[in-house]
Protein backbone atom coordinates (compact mmCIF):
# COMPACT_ATOMS: atom_id res chain seq x y z
CA UNK A 1 0.00 0.00 0.00
CA UNK A 2 1.21 3.48 -0.83
CA UNK A 3 2.36 5.46 2.16
CA UNK A 4 -0.38 7.95 3.06
CA UNK A 5 2.22 10.75 3.10
CA UNK A 6 3.59 9.86 -0.33
CA UNK A 7 2.21 12.09 -3.10
CA UNK A 8 1.16 10.32 -6.31
CA UNK A 9 3.26 11.05 -9.39
CA UNK A 10 2.00 13.99 -11.43
CA UNK A 11 -0.15 13.12 -14.43
CA UNK A 12 0.25 14.55 -17.91
CA UNK A 13 3.41 15.77 -19.65
CA UNK A 14 6.39 16.82 -17.59
CA UNK A 15 6.62 20.63 -17.52
CA UNK A 16 9.75 22.12 -19.07
CA UNK A 17 12.26 23.72 -16.74
CA UNK A 18 12.33 27.49 -17.15
CA UNK A 19 15.70 29.13 -17.72
CA UNK A 20 15.93 32.20 -15.51
CA UNK A 21 18.42 34.99 -16.15
CA UNK A 22 19.36 37.51 -13.47
CA UNK A 23 19.35 41.25 -14.15
CA UNK A 24 22.99 42.06 -14.88
CA UNK A 25 24.15 45.53 -15.90
CA UNK A 26 27.86 44.74 -15.51
CA UNK A 27 28.55 44.33 -19.27
CA UNK A 28 27.21 47.85 -19.92
CA UNK A 29 28.92 51.20 -19.47
CA UNK A 30 27.35 53.36 -16.73
CA UNK A 31 26.08 56.80 -17.87
CA UNK A 32 28.52 59.66 -17.36
CA UNK A 33 25.77 62.25 -16.78
CA UNK A 34 24.80 63.39 -13.25
CA UNK A 35 22.18 61.15 -11.64
CA UNK A 36 19.09 63.24 -10.93
CA UNK A 37 16.07 60.93 -11.05
CA UNK A 38 13.63 63.38 -9.45
CA UNK A 39 11.06 62.60 -6.75
CA UNK A 40 10.39 58.91 -6.23
CA UNK A 41 7.03 57.78 -7.66
CA UNK A 42 4.18 56.32 -5.64
CA UNK A 43 2.35 53.13 -6.51
CA UNK A 44 -1.40 53.23 -5.86
CA UNK A 45 -4.81 52.37 -7.23
CA UNK A 46 -6.48 55.27 -9.04
CA UNK A 47 -10.16 55.55 -9.92
CA UNK A 48 -10.83 55.49 -13.67
CA UNK A 49 -13.33 58.31 -13.12
CA UNK A 50 -10.47 60.51 -11.90
CA UNK A 51 -8.33 60.06 -15.01
CA UNK A 52 -7.99 62.80 -17.63
CA UNK A 53 -6.01 63.15 -20.86
CA UNK A 54 -4.05 66.26 -21.79
CA UNK A 55 -4.71 66.72 -25.50
CA UNK A 56 -1.82 69.14 -25.92
CA UNK A 57 0.54 66.16 -26.21
CA UNK A 58 -1.61 62.99 -26.07
CA UNK A 59 -2.80 61.27 -29.21
CA UNK A 60 -6.53 61.22 -30.02
CA UNK A 61 -8.11 57.77 -30.08
CA UNK A 62 -9.00 56.84 -33.64
CA UNK A 63 -8.38 54.13 -36.22
CA UNK A 64 -5.63 51.83 -35.00
CA UNK A 65 -6.06 53.15 -31.46
CA UNK A 66 -9.68 52.00 -31.38
CA UNK A 67 -8.67 48.56 -32.64
CA UNK A 68 -5.94 48.38 -29.99
CA UNK A 69 -8.42 49.24 -27.24
CA UNK A 70 -10.90 46.64 -28.51
CA UNK A 71 -8.19 43.97 -28.53
CA UNK A 72 -7.05 44.83 -24.99
CA UNK A 73 -10.62 44.81 -23.71
CA UNK A 74 -11.45 41.54 -25.47
CA UNK A 75 -8.54 39.69 -23.84
CA UNK A 76 -8.35 41.75 -20.63
CA UNK A 77 -6.33 39.99 -17.96
CA UNK A 78 -4.51 41.51 -14.97
CA UNK A 79 -1.41 39.41 -15.67
CA UNK A 80 -1.06 41.30 -18.97
CA UNK A 81 -1.86 44.77 -17.62
CA UNK A 82 1.07 47.08 -16.88
CA UNK A 83 0.40 49.92 -14.39
CA UNK A 84 -0.41 53.22 -16.07
CA UNK A 85 1.75 56.30 -15.55
CA UNK A 86 -0.09 59.36 -14.20
CA UNK A 87 0.53 62.73 -12.52
CA UNK A 88 -1.78 64.67 -10.17
CA UNK A 89 -3.48 67.72 -11.70
CA UNK A 90 -6.01 70.29 -10.47
CA UNK A 91 -9.35 69.12 -9.15
CA UNK A 92 -8.05 65.95 -7.53
CA UNK A 93 -7.62 64.23 -10.88
CA UNK A 94 -4.73 62.46 -12.57
CA UNK A 95 -3.37 63.15 -16.04
CA UNK A 96 -2.57 59.94 -17.92
CA UNK A 97 0.98 60.15 -19.28
CA UNK A 98 1.22 56.58 -20.51
CA UNK A 99 -1.61 54.05 -20.72
CA UNK A 100 -4.67 55.85 -22.07
CA UNK A 101 -5.48 52.88 -24.34
CA UNK A 102 -5.20 50.44 -21.44
CA UNK A 103 -7.26 52.72 -19.22
CA UNK A 104 -9.96 53.09 -21.87
CA UNK A 105 -10.05 49.31 -22.40
CA UNK A 106 -10.45 48.82 -18.65
CA UNK A 107 -13.31 51.35 -18.62
CA UNK A 108 -14.88 49.41 -21.48
CA UNK A 109 -14.84 46.36 -19.23
CA UNK A 110 -16.39 48.33 -16.37
CA UNK A 111 -13.29 48.28 -14.18
CA UNK A 112 -13.47 51.06 -11.58
CA UNK A 113 -9.82 51.54 -10.60
CA UNK A 114 -6.39 50.77 -11.98
CA UNK A 115 -2.87 50.28 -10.63
CA UNK A 116 -0.81 53.37 -11.36
CA UNK A 117 2.64 54.79 -10.89
CA UNK A 118 2.09 58.36 -9.73
CA UNK A 119 4.79 60.94 -10.43
CA UNK A 120 4.89 64.61 -9.48
CA UNK A 121 5.39 66.58 -12.69
CA UNK A 122 4.26 69.82 -14.27
CA UNK A 123 2.66 69.99 -17.72
CA UNK A 124 5.97 70.29 -19.58
CA UNK A 125 7.56 67.45 -17.64
CA UNK A 126 4.48 65.30 -18.29
CA UNK A 127 4.87 65.86 -22.03
CA UNK A 128 8.59 65.09 -21.77
CA UNK A 129 7.80 61.88 -19.87
CA UNK A 130 5.25 60.90 -22.54
CA UNK A 131 7.85 61.41 -25.25
CA UNK A 132 10.50 59.47 -23.35
CA UNK A 133 8.25 56.51 -22.52
CA UNK A 134 6.85 56.18 -26.03
CA UNK A 135 10.03 57.08 -27.89
CA UNK A 136 12.43 54.77 -26.06
CA UNK A 137 10.33 51.62 -26.07
CA UNK A 138 12.29 48.60 -27.30
CA UNK A 139 10.57 47.25 -30.37
CA UNK A 140 9.77 43.55 -30.02
CA UNK A 141 10.59 41.54 -33.14
CA UNK A 142 8.00 39.15 -34.57
CA UNK A 143 10.37 36.24 -33.81
CA UNK A 144 10.41 37.15 -30.12
CA UNK A 145 6.63 37.55 -30.12
CA UNK A 146 6.33 34.09 -31.68
CA UNK A 147 8.63 32.54 -29.09
CA UNK A 148 6.56 34.08 -26.30
CA UNK A 149 3.36 32.85 -27.95
CA UNK A 150 4.73 29.30 -28.09
CA UNK A 151 5.68 29.48 -24.41
CA UNK A 152 2.16 30.72 -23.64
CA UNK A 153 0.61 27.76 -25.46
CA UNK A 154 -0.89 29.80 -28.30
CA UNK A 155 -2.49 27.27 -30.72
CA UNK A 156 -1.43 29.02 -33.95
CA UNK A 157 2.16 29.55 -32.79
CA UNK A 158 2.38 25.93 -31.63
CA UNK A 159 1.00 24.69 -34.95
CA UNK A 160 3.53 26.74 -36.92
CA UNK A 161 6.39 25.42 -34.79
CA UNK A 162 5.12 21.86 -35.24
CA UNK A 163 4.85 22.17 -39.03
CA UNK A 164 8.34 23.61 -39.25
CA UNK A 165 9.79 20.95 -36.98
CA UNK A 166 8.26 18.15 -39.09
CA UNK A 167 9.82 19.70 -42.20
CA UNK A 168 13.25 20.14 -40.60
CA UNK A 169 12.92 23.90 -40.24
CA UNK A 170 13.97 25.84 -37.16
CA UNK A 171 12.46 29.26 -36.44
CA UNK A 172 15.22 31.54 -35.16
CA UNK A 173 14.62 32.75 -31.62
CA UNK A 174 15.78 36.28 -32.40
CA UNK A 175 16.73 38.32 -35.49
CA UNK A 176 20.27 38.18 -36.85
CA UNK A 177 22.11 38.64 -40.12
CA UNK A 178 21.48 36.03 -42.80
CA UNK A 179 25.13 34.98 -42.88
CA UNK A 180 24.77 33.77 -39.29
CA UNK A 181 21.88 31.44 -40.10
CA UNK A 182 22.26 27.67 -40.31
CA UNK A 183 20.75 25.40 -42.99
CA UNK A 184 17.05 24.92 -42.26
CA UNK A 185 16.85 28.04 -40.09
CA UNK A 186 14.47 30.88 -40.95
CA UNK A 187 13.57 34.39 -39.84
CA UNK A 188 10.43 34.50 -42.01
CA UNK A 189 7.79 33.82 -39.37
CA UNK A 190 5.40 36.30 -41.01
CA UNK A 191 5.57 34.57 -44.39
CA UNK A 192 4.95 31.17 -42.78
CA UNK A 193 1.96 32.50 -40.84
CA UNK A 194 0.48 34.05 -43.99
CA UNK A 195 1.15 30.89 -45.99
CA UNK A 196 -0.57 28.75 -43.39
CA UNK A 197 -3.66 30.96 -43.44
CA UNK A 198 -3.79 31.01 -47.26
CA UNK A 199 -2.79 27.48 -48.25
CA UNK A 200 -3.07 25.29 -45.17
CA UNK A 201 -0.80 22.98 -43.22
CA UNK A 202 -0.11 20.39 -45.93
CA UNK A 203 1.04 22.91 -48.55
CA UNK A 204 3.27 24.80 -46.13
CA UNK A 205 4.85 21.61 -44.81
CA UNK A 206 5.51 20.24 -48.30
CA UNK A 207 6.93 23.53 -49.58
CA UNK A 208 9.35 23.61 -46.66
CA UNK A 209 10.36 20.01 -47.34
CA UNK A 210 11.10 20.92 -50.97
CA UNK A 211 13.86 23.12 -49.56
CA UNK A 212 15.13 21.19 -46.54
CA UNK A 213 15.06 17.73 -48.19
CA UNK A 214 16.62 18.82 -51.47
CA UNK A 215 19.99 20.20 -52.50
CA UNK A 216 18.65 23.73 -51.79
CA UNK A 217 19.03 23.53 -48.02
CA UNK A 218 21.58 26.33 -47.66
CA UNK A 219 21.83 29.10 -45.04
CA UNK A 220 19.54 32.02 -45.87
CA UNK A 221 17.41 30.26 -48.49
CA UNK A 222 14.31 30.22 -46.26
CA UNK A 223 13.65 33.94 -46.73
CA UNK A 224 10.26 35.62 -46.96
CA UNK A 225 10.74 36.05 -50.72
CA UNK A 226 11.49 32.39 -51.32
CA UNK A 227 8.79 31.08 -48.98
CA UNK A 228 6.06 33.27 -50.44
CA UNK A 229 6.96 31.97 -53.90
CA UNK A 230 7.32 28.35 -52.74
CA UNK A 231 3.93 28.29 -51.02
CA UNK A 232 2.30 29.55 -54.22
CA UNK A 233 4.18 27.07 -56.42
CA UNK A 234 3.02 24.12 -54.32
CA UNK A 235 -0.43 25.46 -53.45
CA UNK A 236 -1.36 26.38 -57.01
CA UNK A 237 -0.52 22.94 -58.42
CA UNK A 238 -2.56 20.30 -56.57
CA UNK A 239 -1.82 17.81 -59.37
CA UNK A 240 1.79 17.80 -58.16
CA UNK A 241 0.82 16.85 -54.62
CA UNK A 242 -1.85 14.17 -55.10
CA UNK A 243 -0.54 11.19 -53.15
CA UNK A 244 2.64 10.43 -51.26
CA UNK A 245 4.50 9.34 -54.38
CA UNK A 246 3.68 12.61 -56.17
CA UNK A 247 4.83 14.63 -53.19
CA UNK A 248 8.11 12.73 -53.06
CA UNK A 249 8.60 13.35 -56.81
CA UNK A 250 8.05 17.06 -56.24
CA UNK A 251 10.67 17.18 -53.49
CA UNK A 252 13.09 15.28 -55.73
CA UNK A 253 12.39 17.68 -58.64
CA UNK A 254 13.75 20.53 -56.59
CA UNK A 255 17.18 18.86 -56.71
CA UNK A 256 17.27 20.11 -60.30
CA UNK A 257 16.26 23.66 -59.32
CA UNK A 258 18.74 26.10 -57.75
CA UNK A 259 16.33 28.23 -55.74
CA UNK A 260 18.82 30.90 -54.66
CA UNK A 261 20.00 31.35 -58.26
CA UNK A 262 16.39 31.75 -59.40
CA UNK A 263 15.83 34.33 -56.66
CA UNK A 264 18.82 36.34 -57.89
CA UNK A 265 17.60 36.15 -61.48
CA UNK A 266 14.10 37.19 -60.43
CA UNK A 267 15.49 40.25 -58.66
CA UNK A 268 17.38 41.25 -61.82
CA UNK A 269 14.42 40.63 -64.12
CA UNK A 270 12.28 43.63 -65.18
CA UNK A 271 8.73 43.51 -63.82
CA UNK A 272 5.52 45.47 -64.12
CA UNK A 273 4.86 48.41 -61.86
CA UNK A 274 3.44 47.14 -58.58
CA UNK A 275 4.17 43.49 -59.33
CA UNK A 276 5.58 41.79 -56.21
CA UNK A 277 9.00 40.23 -56.62
CA UNK A 278 7.76 36.92 -55.26
CA UNK A 279 5.36 36.68 -58.24
CA UNK A 280 8.35 36.75 -60.58
CA UNK A 281 10.14 34.11 -58.53
CA UNK A 282 6.99 31.99 -58.39
CA UNK A 283 6.75 31.95 -62.17
CA UNK A 284 10.44 31.13 -62.59
CA UNK A 285 10.27 28.29 -60.07
CA UNK A 286 7.08 26.92 -61.63
CA UNK A 287 8.74 26.72 -65.04
CA UNK A 288 11.84 25.01 -63.62
CA UNK A 289 9.82 22.49 -61.62
CA UNK A 290 7.59 21.64 -64.59
CA UNK A 291 10.67 20.96 -66.68
CA UNK A 292 12.24 18.83 -63.93
CA UNK A 293 9.08 16.77 -63.44
CA UNK A 294 8.74 16.23 -67.21
CA UNK A 295 12.38 15.13 -67.46
CA UNK A 296 11.90 12.62 -64.63
CA UNK A 297 8.73 11.31 -66.25
CA UNK A 298 10.49 10.83 -69.58
CA UNK A 299 13.40 9.10 -67.85
CA UNK A 300 11.00 6.69 -66.14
Amino acid sequence: MMDALQAPPPSGPTPSVAIMRAIDASPLTPPASPFEPGPAPMLQWVAVADLVVDETYQRPIRGAGRKNIAAIAEAFCWSRFAPILVSPVAGGRYAVIDGQHRATAAALRGIASLPAMVIIAGAMEQAAAFRAVNGQTTRIHALEVHRAAVAAGDPEASEITGICSEAGVTIASHPRVVTRLKPGETLAIGAIRTGLARYGRDVVGLALRCITQSSNNHPGVLSSLVLEAMFAVVGDHPNWTCGAAARDRLVDAFNAVVVLREADKAAAQPRELGQPLWHVLRDRLTARVEAALLQRKDAA
